[in-house]
């Protein structure tokens, strides 16, 4: 039986992978190729999750290229995902609308 992966796995194999050689690992190819090119890349993948939701077609798979390159950026632009999961607990705590208010 196959684990099933969290986010935070996810994260962890993302840091690990980051320093291999841009030859053999994907994600050290795009974190090195700079945070400009992570943004068009995560652009790119939304784009193709909006098409597919749209389509009825493919949604889970681009819903998880998607999260696989948000992740990336974060990564490459030195924002702890762990840092947006505190953000994100913080607002548990009011509703989004009052959120909204304060802004």
């Amino acid at each position: 039986m196959k684990k099933n992966y969290m986010i935070e796995d996810l994260v962890n194999i993302i840091r690990l992978n980051k320093n291999k050689d841009i030859k053999e690992s994907y994600t050290a190819f795009l974190i090195n190729s700079g945070l400009t090119k992570c943004i068009s890349k995560m652009q790119e993948e939304f784009e193709e999750l909006k098409e597919a939701l749209i389509k009825n077609k493919n949604q889970t798979h681009e819903a998880a290229d998607l999260m696989y390159h948000f992740l990336v950026t974060l990564e490459a632009s030195h924002v702890k995902f762990e840092d947006v999961l505190i953000e994100l607990n913080k607002r548990t705590k009011q509703s989004g609308i009052e959120e909204k208010k304060k802004r």
